[in-house]
């Protein structure tokens, strides 16, 4: 598997996703690919990290969805490659309306980081079949606007699609719904707030977000890969 790590300005996740992705997945090639770039053609999935992108500036995400390297991102998701987005790049698929919905501040207005309660809603997808329904997870956030808004038509429609794919346990920044992850109508990208790439470790305070990184692996390989 190719896999690409899309660095913007201001991408402070960048390294931690890397590390996941090659010290715990059998991916053959892992890329830094820099927002300049004009196309990530050549990968079977790509990763948005977290940080902030343009310094945040104007609204989170809203300027790097203009970079060079999101209308090749757009295409290839459009395709069915595998998509995810953490935190920043979650903000990113929003502002790039390959998810549905916005994100505002956090409802107390503080930046918060620390390691929370995450439901497993679906566990029928190509990130999370490695778990199960209904798991608990321990996994840590990190920002300032990770409260996910909807209208109440699209929440209706994220429940009734199963593309809810974790909730918080408990009502962290806000979010309607203690929505911590959706998918697409396709399910080839996700986005979700909380950091599995910094749960990869027992020493560090969690191996939750392992299996995530492992699954997407598995799901290229269960497509392109010959095992008898």
């Amino acid at each position: 598997m190719k896999a690409a790590v899309i660095v913007f300005p201001g991408s402070n996740g960048d390294m931690d996703m890397y590390h996941a992705l090659t010290d715990f997945t059998d991916a053959g090639t892992v890329d830094f690919v820099p927002h300049t770039s004009e196309t990530v053609e050549a990968y079977d999935a790509i990763f948005l990290p977290g940080g902030f992108s343009y310094g945040d500036y104007l609204r989170s995400g809203a300027i790097a969805r203009f970079a060079p390297v999101m209308k090749s991102v757009i295409a290839e998701a459009n395709k069915g490659k595998p998509v995810l987005g953490v935190c920043n790049g979650f903000q990113i698929l929003l502002e790039a309306n390959l998810l549905p919905g916005a994100m505002k501040r956090n409802k107390h207005l503080k930046y918060m980081c620390r390691t929370v309660d995450v439901n497993v809603e679906n566990a029928d997808t190509c990130f999370t079949r490695a778990y199960e329904h209904g798991e608990r997870l321990r996994i840590p956030i990190a920002h300032g606007e990770g409260n996910y808004e909807c209208d109440e038509t699209t929440y209706e429609t994220l429940k009734a699609d199963n593309r809810i794919v974790f909730t918080y346990g408990s009502d962290v920044n806000g979010s309607v719904g203690n929505i911590a992850g959706i998918t697409n109508e396709a399910g080839n990208v996700l986005g979700m707030m909380p950091h599995p790439e910094r749960a990869m470790e027992a020493i560090l305070g969690s191996e939750d977000g392992r299996r995530l990184f492992t699954n997407i692996y598995r799901h290229w390989r269960d497509r392109h890969v010959v095992t008898t």
